[in-house]
């Protein structure tokens, strides 16, 4: 079972965070998995990757059907497929419980700038807990 684990945000620089989390885990050798929403997001994700730090440097793909991902240590994804064998789901966009079952580590996001949002991170919370998760909240 995974370890799930929520990120407050209080302002909406979610970005930033998948980032700074991709390349945390990516350092400790760990492969990763950012889900986006749309294509939009995941064409901006993509770009803000290689700008988002002076200095730093985060191999990483955008698997929109036009390259092959299996070596890829860092792919963004609209679709739940975990195309480069990822221990760690970090949810830019939401994901099924089925899905989620399939890494070690799971990071969520509580976006509480924004009330609509913050409710349904609350609601994906107490799914989890539901579905016998044991998440926690992290500033």
């Amino acid at each position: 079972m995974p370890t799930i684990r929520f990120v407050k945000l209080k302002k909406p620089e979610k970005a930033k965070h998948l980032c700074l989390l991709a390349e945390k885990y990516f350092s400790e050798g760990k492969r990763v998995l950012l889900t986006v929403s749309d294509d939009n997001q995941g064409v901006t994700l993509d770009r803000f990757m290689w700008t988002y730090s002076k200095g730093a440097f985060l191999p990483h793909a955008y698997d929109n059907g036009s390259v092959e991902c299996f070596d890829e240590p860092v792919v963004i994804t609209l679709k739940e497929r975990n195309c480069n064998n990822a221990q760690v789901l970090i949810m830019g966009a939401p994901c099924s419980l089925e899905f989620v079952r399939r890494f070690e580590q799971v990071v969520d996001f509580a976006e509480l700038y924004d009330d609509s949002l913050a409710e349904a991170a609350r609601e994906r919370f107490r799914q989890y807990r539901e579905a016998g998760f044991a998440p926690d909240m992290h500033e």
